[in-house]
C-alpha cells in the first residue's frame, strides 16, 4: 500500500527532526522544510496528502506561505496548522484550513490529527445512519458532574468516544482543535454570554457545518434541515438518539 506524504514545515529544525523520525516511524513518507520558501520549492517536486505547518516562521511565515498556496479562498493541499495556542485566536477565524494543533504539541495527538485528516481527504467513506456513531468522536459540554456522567455513559454505550467539558470557553477551543464529529451540549452552556457559543459554533468556518445537539432546551426539535437538534430535558437516551439522528444525515 502507498505511504501517505507528508510535508512538514517549521523552523524549529529539533523539532522538525523529531516530528520527521516520529512519523516516518509510524508508517509516513515525510519531507522537511525549515521555511515558507522552502516550503513552496518543495512543491515543485512533491505533492503531499497533507502539509503540517508552522504559522510562526522567519521571511513569509506561515500565512505568507498560505497565502501562496491558496486558490479561490481554499488551499490546494491539505493543511494541519501548528501554532502557539496563545495565537490560536488569531488564526483559525479567517483561516481556511483542515485542522489546528497547539504548539507545543504531545505527539499522539498530532498523530491522530493527522490520521483524521489523511482518511476524510483521501475521500474514503465515512458510515452512515445508527451504525456510524460506533465511529463517532462526540464533545459534551456539561458542567454538572452527574449529568456529564450519565450522559457519557449512554454515548459510550452507543459506541461514542467523549470528551467532557465544563464551560462555553473550552467547547469552542476544543471543537475548533479537535474537530469532534458531534457536539453535545447543554443549553445553558450554548446560550452562555447571550447566545455567543452556540453562535460562534454555527460562524465559524471550522465548526460551522458539525453537527450540535443542544439538550435541557425549552422544547424539542428536529434538524429541519439544518446541523442542529433540540431535545427538552437530558433524558439520556433522548439525547443518544438525537445524536443517531443527525449522524444519519437529519
Amino acid at each position: 500500500m502507498e505511504k501517505s506524504k507528508i510535508l512538514l514545515i517549521d523552523d524549529d529544525k529539533s523539532l522538525l527532526v523529531t516530528l520527521r523520525d516520529f512519523l516516518r516511524f509510524e508508517g509516513y513518507e515525510v519531507e522537511t522544510a525549515a521555511s515558507g520558501e522552502e516550503g513552496l520549492e518543495k512543491l515543485t517536486s512533491v505533492a503531499p496528502d497533507l502539509i503540517v505547518l508552522d504559522m510562526s516562521m522567519p521571511g513569509m511565515g506561515g500565512m505568507g506561505f498560505l497565502e501562496k498556496i491558496t486558490e479561490d479562498g481554499r488551499p490546494r493541499y491539505p493543511v494541519l496548522v501548528l501554532t502557539a495556542k496563545a495565537q490560536m485566536a488569531e488564526f483559525f477565524g479567517a483561516v481556511e484550513v483542515d485542522g489546528f494543533v497547539a504548539k507545543p504539541c504531545d505527539p499522539q495527538d498530532l498523530l491522530m490529527e493527522i490520521s483524521r485528516i489523511v482518511f476524510l481527504t483521501r475521500g474514503k467513506p465515512v458510515a452512515t445512519g445508527a451504525g456510524a456513531v460506533g465511529r463517532l468522536r462526540v464533545l459534551l459540554g456539561e458542567d454538572d458532574e452527574a449529568v456529564a456522567d450519565e450522559l457519557t455513559v449512554a454515548l459510550a454505550a452507543a459506541g461514542c468516544m467523549v470528551r467532557c467539558v465544563t464551560q462555553g470557553a473550552e467547547l469552542l477551543e476544543r471543537a475548533i482543535l479537535e474537530r469532534p464529529d458531534v457536539v453535545v451540549v447543554k443549553q445553558a452552556i450554548a446560550a452562555d454570554e447571550g447566545g455567543a457559543v452556540a453562535r460562534m459554533l454555527g460562524e465559524m468556518p471550522h465548526t460551522g457545518k458539525t453537527p450540535v445537539v443542544i439538550y435541557d432546551a425549552p422544547e424539542a426539535s428536529g434538524p429541519d434541515g439544518t446541523t442542529r437538534a433540540r431535545v427538552r430535558g437530558h433524558n439520556p437516551d433522548a439525547v443518544a438518539a438525537a445524536v443517531r439522528q443527525l449522524a444519519a444525515g437529519g
